[in-house]
């Protein structure tokens, strides 16, 4: 549905640039004509940099490092150059083009990769193909409904979990971008298989909320929101010795998630990304070199998948 759905977005503005500059070429107006269709196409750009300003102005009172001017910039030059490719290119129409990665009796332990809101698993493309040339197996979902609740995703990333752990014989490193985190989060608590993840690493994930997503009225927007209902009950339901096992990834320039330090957890490694922006941050080299250290580390067993299966 998504993919749809961003292919319709996406060829629609190339549709509405390209008459917009035959219609003023035509009228003898080249200038007028080339200004109309890459504000068009690069309108998005505006949109990113008043998300810049509102974090900028939000985050002034978090305890997390302040970004300088020059780090909010190089932030922002860096979300312009990758959204168009996640939103534009990956999704749209290469959601399928690195297919999951499950051999029989795989030899080394799995990854399950969740991504957030509005996004589909084109997202990770980059790191599954990172993830095949070193032989590791992995499962990518797609959440949907795309805009139902959080709790609704629980199954989708059981299965997953399940999937990736029958054929490894060990639990899984799951990592979760942005929304994916919370469903992750809700999937522990909610232990339909009864197997836990072996590391949990999310990455601009809105643990306690984000302030833009005040500005969302889908139900998972409204679930986001800080200090919504939903985060307390999902505390609540969490062990605190839990998020011993996530590593969270957070930061001064993520334009989506903000305060920045509601994208940690207590009792988690939480390291903090400078110069980064939202969508930029899952493809950071650090998150991936994360990935690879819990994919490599040996561990003891862990827990037992409801068939009595231990995993390791």
């Amino acid at each position: 549905m998504l993919a749809r759905l961003q292919q319709f977005i996406t060829l629609g503005l190339l549709l509405a640039a390209s008459a917009w500059a035959f219609v003023f070429v035509d009228r003898g107006a080249p200038l007028f004509a080339a200004a109309g269709a890459l504000a068009i196409l690069f309108g998005y750009a505006a949109f990113l940099a008043v998300e810049f300003v509102l974090l900028y102005f939000v985050n002034r009172d978090d305890p997390a490092p302040r970004a300088t001017l020059a780090q909010l910039v190089q932030a922002w030059a860096g979300e312009v150059v990758t959204a168009p490719r996640v939103f534009c290119w990956r999704q749209p129409f290469r959601s399928s083009a690195v297919p999951d990665f499950v051999p029989a009796q795989a030899p080394r332990r799995g990854v399950v990769l969740v991504h957030g809101y509005v996004c589909n698993r084109g997202l990770w493309n980059p790191m599954m193909l990172r993830l095949r040339e070193r032989n590791v197996p992995f499962v990518a979902v797609n959440l949907e409904p795309v805009f139902g609740s959080i709790d609704d995703y629980v199954p989708i990333i059981d299965a997953a979990v399940r999937r990736v752990s029958a054929a490894t014989g060990m639990t899984p490193v799951v990592i979760a971008h942005s929304m994916g985190g919370l469903a992750v989060r809700a999937w522990q608590s909610s232990a339909m298989s009864g197997i836990q993840a072996h590391r949990i690493i999310t990455v601009g994930s809105p643990h306690r909320g984000t302030f833009l997503a005040r500005f969302g009225h889908t139900q998972n927007a409204q679930q986001m929101r800080l200090k919504h209902a939903w985060h307390t009950k999902l505390l609540s339901s969490e062990p605190a010795e839990r998020f011993a096992r996530f590593t969270c990834f957070y930061g001064h320039c993520d334009n989506i998630v903000f305060p920045a330090s509601t994208a940690t957890l207590p009792g988690a490694e939480n390291r903090h990304l400078t110069a980064c922006a939202h969508v930029h941050m899952a493809h950071h080299p650090a998150v991936l070199s994360e990935v690879f250290r819990w994919v490599e580390s040996a561990g003891a067993p862990e827990t037992a998948s409801a068939g009595g299966r231990v995993a390791r």
